[in-house]
């Protein structure tokens, strides 16, 4: 009798166990299966697989179907919530994110995938709110850690990463679109308000704020990458970005010291004498980096510019952008709209003026030509002719070795009397 007792304990233990484990494997798949939307597919039953409530059969051999529970993996054509067409699903929405078309039916939406539908609209607020990631809203909760690594992963988009994914096809031209932001179109949305404070913060990168975050490793190569490089990133290597070069510094179109230096002047501190590889070289900082190759053969090139390479282009003066620019060569005389009309002078004021052009530091004295020319017409009519005879006396007695401004009164003293006895 306590033998029969003993295999019946035995018998009971098992189906227990089994029971237990069965059971647990039941709701180890109703968890995950309903975190997939899909807990229906899973019915346990406590009928022994009848219709008439009897209890299950509690034998050694039993099983799942003994236990009462049924698992319907269900196939496409019978009318199941899950199977192919399901987890098709999912790999719809992978493969077509970044099509173009915000495809609802997919899943996609402008958290999970903002560069077909848009960004969310508190995306660009400042705060990396709820529903915003490091892949859908970069402006706002930073760059993802793996965003410059070199590969295009994990969830990364153009959108998202530039640096590893390059810039969106619609980027560059001219319109910041809804799928675009500053930090992922800085050429079309302009620079990220903290962009240019001197730290790379969140959602800044070497493409969308080269003068926080340093140039990119690739910058300059002597080939513009279209990939990962833009005119607004590495102007050496893809040039200025329109309107570069009106005059103007124009933030709202990417323009810094860095990328426009024509118009927004050069960045400090370039002149302190040390080449910071991080933001200078020879095209951002000829003067602390030395000239770029090219430069200065007499040919401004498709890479050089006035701030680039001034022996060959010139400097950057722009008459009608509000800025007398005297170190650029303005004056009233050619840029009136900058820096005001002319005051006419006489011949005196005049004399003194030019005199003021010339270097007599021992030696030879050297002038400035265009100083002298622009005393001169300001000059009231009679008033430059009698400058003209001074000032040509002046230069035959430097040829003739006069090498101070008591040598010049001496030697044109008739031609300076006449000009201080004149009037307008």
């Amino acid at each position: 009798m306590f033998g029969l007792l003993f295999r019946g304990l035995n018998v009971l233990r098992g189906v227990l166990m089994r029971s237990a484990a069965f059971v647990f494997s039941g709701l180890l798949m109703v968890v995950l299966m309903s975190a997939c939307g899909r807990s229906s597919l899973i019915s346990p039953r406590i009928d022994g697989g009848g219709t008439d409530g009897a209890l299950p059969d509690f034998g050694t051999d039993m099983g799942a179907r003994d236990l009462g529970i049924s698992i319907d993996l269900g196939r496409p054509d019978m009318g199941s919530d899950m199977g192919s067409r399901d987890m098709g699903v999912l790999v719809d929405m992978a493969v077509s994110c970044g099509n173009g078309i915000c495809n609802m039916e997919v899943g996609e939406d402008c958290t999970t995938c903002p560069g077909d539908c848009n960004v969310c609209l508190s995306c660009g607020n400042g705060m990396c709110g709820d529903g915003e990631t490091c892949s859908s809203c970069p402006v706002d909760c930073g760059a993802c850690d793996t965003c410059g690594d070199g590969m295009c992963i994990d969830g990364e988009t153009c959108f998202s990463c530039i640096t590893d994914c390059g810039v969106c096809d619609s980027c560059g031209n001219g319109m910041c679109g809804d799928t675009e932001s500053c930090s992922s179109c800085p050429t079309d949305c302009g620079l990220c308000i903290s962009c240019g404070n001197g730290t790379c913060s969140m959602g800044e990168t070497c493409s969308s704020c080269a003068i926080d975050c340093g140039l990119c490793e690739t910058c300059p190569d002597g080939r513009c990458d279209m990939d990962t490089e833009s005119c607004s990133s590495c102007p050496q290597d893809c040039g200025r970005c329109d309107p570069c070069g009106d005059g103007f510094c124009r933030i709202e179109d990417a323009e810094d010291c860095l990328t426009c230096a024509p118009d927004c002047g050069i960045c400090d501190p370039c002149g302190d004498g040390t080449c910071n590889p991080d933001t200078e070289t020879c095209f951002t900082c000829p003067e602390d980096c030395g000239a770029c190759t090219g430069c200065g053969d007499g040919r401004c090139g498709a890479r050089e510019d006035c701030a680039s390479c001034t022996a060959d282009c010139g400097v950057c003066s722009v008459c009608g952008n509000d800025r007398c620019e005297m170190s650029a060569f303005e004056t009233c005389s050619n840029c009136a709209e900058d820096c005001g009309a002319c005051t006419v002078i006489d011949c005196t004021q005049g004399l003194a003026c030019v005199f003021g052009c010339f270097g007599f530091g021992g030696g030879t004295p050297s002038f400035d030509i265009s100083c002298v020319t622009t005393c001169i017409s300001r000059v009231c009519p009679d008033g430059q002719f009698f400058l003209q005879q001074s000032f040509n006396c002046a230069i035959g007695q430097v040829f003739m070795g006069c090498t101070d401004l008591t040598c010049l009164q001496s030697e044109c003293s008739s031609e300076f009397a006449a000009c201080l006895g004149s009037s307008c």
